[in-house]
């Protein structure tokens, strides 16, 4: 008996013993590291605090810098991978160019699941196929997380993740899991997982579905904003040295004869913003380009076998009621095998993602099918008191993975998110594959075959694992309360400004105009709903922004967050690039073009447009003659439909002061085949709409409602013969 007391006491002190050894060396570095002191100005040397301070060159400067020299290194592709390269070599002393067709993250980049992570599930393949490379791959994955949280501690911040159990054998199962994953990460943990009650699950996350829940586990990833990740590194580069370019397309590689053997030497480029075509000599060339790696590729050598294997993968914004602001939530198994994460961002609610092999495109496009899988999905783990409304829906797009294909695997669900580099016979060297949160690694990896391949000579080693992003250097969490007490900003705009430009957020502030009100004293906002301000695209025109989309979908996030704020931002974005950029009228009606045609086709706004559309009219006798005498109580001419006059009649009995810009917005919600005018059908088919949950929060409809109250007369009878 009392031997068996002993070995159960010897049992507990070794769990306990290991538990202190297991904080002492690996939870509490790690926690040290993560909240130890930023770095602030005063420590930089004088060299290092003019390149970080000092005005960006701007565009023009860049385009004839690099006409005029030949660089080291040319970088194709401006998203994560590429800008990564161009900061890596332009910081061991390379002269480094770097060209985008489109704007620094256009693609790929700017449309990921903003997660910054080892990957939990290919630990899972890793342990349970006994595959060595998937294990590597998720251990430098956890490394990079840690260290991009550490160089930009304002875009980048841990992330609790719930993984909800609805069977008591998955209990260990998946704590085993996230123990691994905490393990694996050693002292780059971000904080430790840990198992929470049914009780305290629902706690934390009220909108989980209650029956059959048994408990939950919580781990941490990393969460950033991308774009704003991407345009922070391609700044980087830019004070560093390199010439980093976007609206400018490579049309041609350039090749030599050396010792009788073809080199790639260059690249024949456009300036898609003037047409203008030039050459740019190089003795090394790069090709990052993610979904586009095949076609750069095909420019080398026009027989070369196909590497990558896109994948489109599908994003939904829903409301921030969704989801706690805090804390996000991990569904492993959806009704076809895929994962879906449902994530608090940037005040609404992100979920996805999809995985369908696709096609490359400029414009990729999410579906409806792709749409509802994820709403069918949200339903699954949801509480039924939740109604997941297809009109929730704020945004939708589509992002083209650039998966490395292996021919003995069918599907892109099995294809390793890990990457490869490729070296051609004529020294054109190829990164292809990877992901957002290992871009340094494997940048760093690139440069190092280039210099190896190509004979460069760098004058100093990698030094890009620590080395503070744009805005990190001065940063700190209660940099916006300065903000606030300095310049006279709203709090929830000083909050954003901090988030997202660190210590430039003064630069930001100071560009701001005074808004004539008691407060905020300065800071106009772009969209009363959400903190992004007018002086912001002035600053993003000096980071190299050049179109409207630049703005709406980049350097705010407002067309990703909600596509009809952003189409509501859209013209006074486009004025303010005008006033910056000398555009004239017709340059102005044309980006509000291109610009509307973005949020039609990219971000889903006509996908909802349709979708109400083909709501199917099934009502009733009696509902139909309501909704008529509610459509006729607007039409008050009798003229068969409802124009801008009468919407502008409506608000004027109220007693509502309503923006002409804005009345044309309230009647566009409607207007399905845009002529200005609603019919009764069109009416029918919104109201319809509504029923089905399809389109919530319609301000037209609501305004035929008020309307038909008040138009209503109380008889003597049911007043109770009072006055």
């Amino acid at each position: 008996m009392k031997a068996g007391k002993l070995i159960k006491r010897l049992a507990i002190l070794s769990v306990a013993g290991a538990g202190v050894f297991y904080g002492a060396t690996v939870v509490y570095p790690s926690l040290a590291s993560r909240y130890k002191k930023p770095a602030v100005e005063g420590e930089l040397s004088k060299d290092e605090l003019q390149r970080i301070n000092c005005p960006l060159p701007t565009r023009e400067d860049l385009i004839k810098g690099i006409k005029c020299q030949e660089m080291d290194v040319l970088v194709i592709g401006g998203g994560a991978t590429g800008l990564g390269v161009a900061l890596d070599a332009t910081t061991r002393g390379l002269k480094t160019g770097l060209v985008e067709k489109f704007d620094f993250s256009s693609g790929t980049s700017s449309r990921s699941t903003k997660l910054i992570h080892g990957g939990v599930r290919y630990l899972q393949k890793a342990v349970f196929n006994l595959d060595y490379e998937q294990y590597k791959m998720v251990k430098e994955a956890l490394a990079e997380r840690a260290n991009l949280i550490e160089i930009a501690p304002h875009l980048a911040y841990p992330l609790p993740i719930m993984l909800p159990v609805y069977k008591w054998w998955q209990v260990p199962y998946y704590w085993a899991g996230v123990k691994a994953y905490d393990f694996v990460a050693g002292s780059e943990l971000l904080k430790p997982s840990y198992l929470l009650s049914k009780r305290r699950a629902l706690e934390e996350f009220p909108m989980l579905k209650k029956d059959k829940l048994k408990a939950a586990l919580v781990y941490y990833d990393g969460q950033h904003d991308d774009a704003r990740m991407a345009v922070s590194l391609a700044i980087t580069a830019v004070r560093h040295g390199a010439y980093c370019l976007n609206y400018t397309k490579c049309e041609k590689l350039l090749t030599t004869c050396v010792d009788g053997k073809e080199k790639v030497c260059g690249a024949l480029v456009r300036n898609t913003l003037t047409g203008e075509e030039y050459e740019i000599k190089a003795k090394c060339v790069i090709n990052a380009t993610g979904p586009y790696t095949d076609s750069i590729r095909q420019m080398a050598n026009k027989q070369v076998q196909k590497i990558c294997q896109p994948s489109a993968g599908v994003h939904i914004v829903l409301p921030d009621y969704y989801s706690p602001t805090s804390m996000g939530l991990l569904d492993p198994s959806t009704s076809d095998g895929r994962v879906i994460f449902f994530l608090p961002w940037q005040n609404v609610t992100l979920a996805g993602t999809t995985d369908d092999p696709c096609c490359v495109t400029d414009n990729p496009m999410p579906t409806e099918k792709d749409i509802q899988f994820i709403l069918n999905e949200i339903r699954n783990y949801l509480s039924p008191d939740v109604e997941v409304r297809r009109g929730d829906v704020l945004s939708a797009w589509s992002g083209i993975r650039p998966l490395v294909s292996d021919p003995n695997k069918n599907d892109t669900q099995s294809i390793a998110r890990n990457h490869i580099i490729e070296v051609s016979k004529n020294k054109l060297i190829t990164i292809a594959g990877g992901k957002w949160t290992t871009y340094r690694s494997m940048a760093e990896e690139t440069v190092d075959r280039a210099v190896q391949e190509c004979c460069l000579q760098p004058t100093g080693e990698c030094a890009t694992k620590g080395l503070l992003l744009e805005g990190a250097h001065g940063w700190s969490p209660t940099l916006f309360i300065r903000l606030v007490q300095d310049y006279g900003l709203e709090n929830a705009v000083a909050q954003h400004l901090a988030q997202t430009y660190g210590d430039k957020a003064f630069k930001v502030a100071s560009l701001s105009k005074m808004t004539g009100k008691r407060w905020p004293i300065i800071g106009k906002r772009l969209h009363e709903e959400y903190p992004y301000i007018e002086a912001e695209v002035k600053y993003a025109i000096r980071e190299y922004a050049c179109r409207a989309i630049d703005i709406v979908a980049r350097r705010t996030r407002l067309s990703f967050i909600n596509v009809h704020a952003a189409q509501e931002a859209l013209p006074r974005i486009v004025d303010i690039m005008a006033e910056e950029l000398k555009w004239d009228e017709k340059t102005k009606k044309a980006e509000l073009q291109h610009a509307e045609g973005y949020l039609r086709a990219e971000m889903g706004l006509d996908i909802k447009r349709a979708t109400e559309k083909d709501a199917p009219l099934n009502f009733t006798k009696d509902q139909i003659n309501m909704y008529v005498r509610r459509f006729k109580s607007l039409d008050v001419e009798n003229k068969g439909y409802i124009s801008i006059n009468d919407l502008r009649r409506y608000f004027k009995n109220v007693g509502e002061k309503i923006p002409e810009d804005q009345l044309h917005d309230i009647l566009c919600e409607v207007d399905l085949n845009r002529n200005a005018q609603v019919d009764i059908g069109e009416f029918l088919q919104l109201m319809c709409a509504i029923e089905h949950g399809t389109v919530v929060n319609s301000r037209f409809a609501k305004a035929l409602e008020d309307n038909e109250a008040l138009t209503k007369k109380i008889t003597v009878e049911r007043s109770g013969g009072g006055v």
